[in-house]
């Protein structure tokens, strides 16, 4: 059950794919600080669900830490992408497949220190501070998929 929760919590701080903001010619383009308003909102959210104890405080900072630097790194590959769609026809594949190892290999450091974070604090949640952290989720597995539902009646 606790593998599934973390499953789920990665889903919604890591699986937060390009899709959710991909942009085009309808969707105005958002600025660096746009995506920092919204993690500090995701984050905000978080914490406000779980209402975490004194004690549970002590675990928090390494978690947020994780979730920015993997809201960042998934900033970066955003703004690579554009800058890929931004050369049109002229990509080397090669290249290409490089810089997606690349970000694989970062996606994959900041997945597992993000875990690392969770680990502690999940532990040390109760029953409710759980239910709601599934509920909260759900909720962003659910905005994940109409995101995906959107882009593809955009295509």
């Amino acid at each position: 059950m606790a593998k599934r929760v973390i499953y789920l919590v990665t889903a919604l701080f890591v699986a937060s794919c390009p899709l959710a903001y991909a942009q085009d010619a309808h969707q105005p383009k958002l600025t660096q600080a746009d995506l920092k308003a919204i993690t500090d909102a995701r984050i905000g959210t978080l914490k406000a669900a779980l209402q975490l104890t004194p004690e549970q405080q002590k675990n928090w900072p390494a978690l947020e830490a994780a979730i920015r630097e993997r809201a960042q790194t998934r900033d970066q590959r955003i703004a690579a992408l554009a800058e890929l769609r931004g050369k049109g026809g002229q990509i080397d594949p090669a290249e290409l497949l490089q810089g997606h190892a690349d970000a694989l290999a970062k996606r994959s450091a900041a997945v597992k220190k993000l875990a690392d974070a969770w680990q502690p604090l999940y532990r040390s949640l109760d029953a409710d501070q759980k239910r709601r952290l599934r509920a909260l989720a759900i909720r962003d597995v659910r905005e994940l998929k109409d995101a995906f539902e959107n882009e593809e009646d955009n295509d």
